[in-house]
């Protein structure tokens, strides 16, 4: 048995070496070259070596074996992770004031993501592809195609899911670490001394040597942990212990091993200075790994389209993205999902980026960013979990924020000084993806209260209709109800117009909870509240998607017999009309109405048959 379980345990690990360390790992690309970027003006010095060295190491140490694998993977939610899941936690035993401030916080936090993920997928595979300037300078110009190429290729085999090429991720992945591990050690081997930079007092030197500059490079020493947060993130799919045992066994010392390898060959070689990675390789592998890093950085780019899609999913079921297509590309794992219009919104949004910024180095300077901004509200939420959920001592919990804050907030700062070098980009995609959420959450608060503000309780209606009911006709009709205790409006508007009712009424509420996933013997609750009229409420976890024929499955288990195909589905639209106002106060309601209008039908979204459905629309506005 403990064979078995250690056999399941290693190839859960090699499956998150596949995935999860995709864009960390493909960081050493480009990380220590950036350090000495033209924009710092500072020489391949012995001291300077040593004093990025030094701070690549301890961040390694202290934000990604520290603060992530150690103490904020211990958040999980039903075993998932996530900004998201971080969020909910964090609001559950606070007041609905400090909940609604820590949802905004969280709301900006997976902004910060999307804006991150437009530049993932450009950034590392033009890093891997600029390898082409090593082989032959003449072949630059290819550079710009061949990415362009490759991301095309990635974003167009999306819609067939990728169960079948997921399965050489891990080996190439696994080869990967291996050869960074190798590359660094034998320049290591040739130049032992770089091993001095182990010793903290290099990066305090450095900082004590080079002052305002020093601070200033801290926004590429931070390119080190980008894909720190999908650690986290991918919790759920793989299990805080293999997340460790690949990141501590084989992850982390390969990355050690390759950004020391890379110091040791400039206190040899400062002009390799213009691309350390590939020039740790000797001549005859230089094709060899130029195809390699192209593979990882796809399977970077890769891991960071799925965690998207993942993301997305979690925000329209819960509220604060309109509903949207799901496929689910895979009849066995529920977590392989493609989402058409995410899908090709990013594809367009990085051709874009390659295009307009050209080369990665000209890219590095938007990437730190998003990543660090999100490290703070990570922190941020993560403080609030301990102290309201985990009941730890205030003064405890004040020490530990600290010491998360004074790692995350130079970064952040370093990284906020470029803004006008191309800081600006994650920034405005996160502004944008922030107001689309908070515009629909807030837009279907109101319109929710607008549509019911005059209507009567639905104990009432009931009442009054028993009193004198109104013509019944045969059969069972569903009429979907976005509240327990209000009137449908499909169900005003067909008795207002067509004054007859079903025999059987069946009101039917689904509710997101802020858990992933519900047991289905909570799925269902069934109450009945007339002869006629029954009340059900299904339950759905944040990363489930709603099935009627499920629901109606369970509710056959429940005495309630209900079959799809012969069940009449009511469904109400609102069509949503703006009253004059302002321009300056009509924007984000322009914006919801447009939102609204292109969201997925509730009779799409839970895969209802079309002939089944009546819809009636009703006229609102706002």
């Amino acid at each position: 048995m403990n064979t078995e379980r250690k056999q399941s345990l290693l190839a859960i690990t090699l499956s998150t070496i596949g995935i999860v360390f995709g864009d960390i790992g493909t960081s050493s690309l480009y990380t220590l070259r950036e350090c000495f970027s033209s924009h710092y003006a500072l020489d391949v010095r012995p001291d300077v070596v040593f004093g990025f060295l030094s701070l690549i190491f301890w961040l390694l140490v202290l934000s990604v074996s520290l603060k992530y694998l150690t103490f904020v993977m211990r958040a999980d939610n039903a075993g998932e992770g996530g900004i998201l899941t971080l969020m909910l936690l964090s609001g559950r035993n606070t007041s609905e004031r400090i909940t609604a401030k820590l949802v905004t916080i969280g709301l900006i936090g997976a902004s910060f993501f999307y804006g991150e993920v437009v530049i993932t997928p450009a950034m590392s595979v033009m890093s891997a592809i600029e390898g082409l300037e090593i082989i032959a300078p003449s072949l630059q110009h290819y550079i710009l195609p061949c990415s362009i190429a490759v991301l095309t290729l990635l974003f167009a085999i999306q819609k067939k899911g990728t169960a079948r090429v997921g399965k050489l991720f891990a080996p190439v992945m696994l080869i990967w670490f291996l050869t960074l591990g190798v590359l660094g050690l034998r320049s290591i081997i040739a130049n032992p001394e770089v091993l001095n930079a182990l010793h903290p007092k290099w990066a305090v030197t450095f900082f004590i040597n080079y002052k305002i500059v020093s601070f200033f490079a801290l926004g590429s020493v931070v390119l080190a942990v980008t894909g720190v947060e999908a650690l986290y993130t991918d919790m759920g799919h793989f299990g805080k212990r293999s997340i460790r045992l690949g990141w501590f066994i084989l992850v982390f010392p390969s990355l050690v091993l390759n950004y020391f390898g890379q110091g040791a060959l400039l206190l040899k070689n400062p002009e390799a200075v213009r691309n350390p990675f590939f020039l740790l390789a000797p001549d005859w592998a230089m094709i060899p790994l130029l195809i390699l890093a192209t593979l990882a950085t796809v399977i970077a780019s890769q891991a960071v389209i799925s965690g998207v899609f993942s993301l997305t999913r979690q925000a329209v079921h819960l509220g604060y993205l309109p509903p949207m297509r799901i496929i689910n590309t895979s009849e066995i794992e529920a977590g392989q999902i493609y989402i058409p219009i995410i899908n090709w919104l990013l594809y367009i949004a990085v051709v874009f980026v390659i295009l307009g910024f050209g080369h990665s180095s000209n890219l590095a300077n938007a990437y730190g960013i998003a990543v660090t901004g999100t490290m703070v509200i990570t922190s941020v939420l993560f403080c609030t979990v301990i102290f309201k959920n985990w009941h730890w001592h205030r003064l405890v919990v004040i020490v530990l924020l600290l010491l998360l804050l004074i790692i995350d907030i130079p970064l952040f700062a370093a990284n906020a000084l470029k803004f006008f070098s191309g800081g600006w980009l994650p920034l405005m995609l996160g502004l944008v993806m922030f107001t689309i959420m908070t515009t629909w959450k807030n837009g279907q608060v109101c319109l929710l209260r607008r549509v019911h503000e005059h209507g009567n309780s639905l104990n009432a209606m009931i009442t009054s209709l028993e009193k004198s009911p109104p013509m019944s006709v045969p059969g069972t009709a569903v009429y979907m109800s976005r509240a327990a205790n209000v009137i449908p409006c499909a169900l005003l508007c067909n008795l207002k117009h067509s004054k007859v009712l079903h025999e059987r009424i069946l009101l039917l509420t689904l509710h997101t909870e802020d858990t992933p996933y519900v047991h289905n013997i909570r799925r269902v609750t069934i109450k009945k509240l007339s002869p006629t009229f029954f009340q059900i409420c299904a339950r759905y976890g944040f990363k489930e998607t709603p099935n009627v024929e499920e629901i109606f499955y369970l509710c056959g288990l429940e005495d309630l017999s209900c079959q799809v195909i012969e069940t009449s589905f009511f469904m109400s639209y609102e069509s949503i009309f703006l009253t004059k106002r302002p321009w300056y106060l009509s924007f984000r309601s322009k914006l919801f109405i447009l939102l609204k209008r292109n969201a997925l039908r509730a009779s799409d979204q839970f895969e209802i048959p079309p002939n089944r459905v009546i819809e009636l629309s009703i006229q609102v506005r706002i």
